[in-house]
């Protein structure tokens, strides 16, 4: 078995409306557990795209890369909670699929 992996940009806007300032602030890991359409990949992550991604006046993110992987794979944030406090108390977001 396998799970997809889908990461995000979050942008903020540091202005307004009227003079916008964005700027990279980081981003989301979500994932599908138990992913078996290996070869729907890409419409998949089309389809869950509503579930992720948003376009405010003031905030933004949206989808720059998804991939399969195994189902025992820890994102670099997940890794790095492990290392540091010895679990994980933010996993990525898990969607339904």
């Amino acid at each position: 078995m396998a799970k997809l992996l889908i990461t995000t940009q979050v942008h903020e806007n540091y202005g307004d409306a009227y003079k916008p300032y964005w700027k990279a602030k980081g981003g989301n890991d979500y994932v599908v557990k138990q992913f078996k359409d290996l070869n729907r990949v890409t419409e998949v992550v089309m389809a869950l795209r509503a579930q992720i991604e948003n376009d405010s006046a003031y905030s933004r993110e949206y989808i720059i890369g998804w991939e399969v992987v195994a189902d025992d794979y820890l994102t670099e944030f997940e890794k790095s909670q492990l290392e540091y406090d010895g679990r994980i108390n933010y996993p990525a977001q898990e969607l339904a699929w």
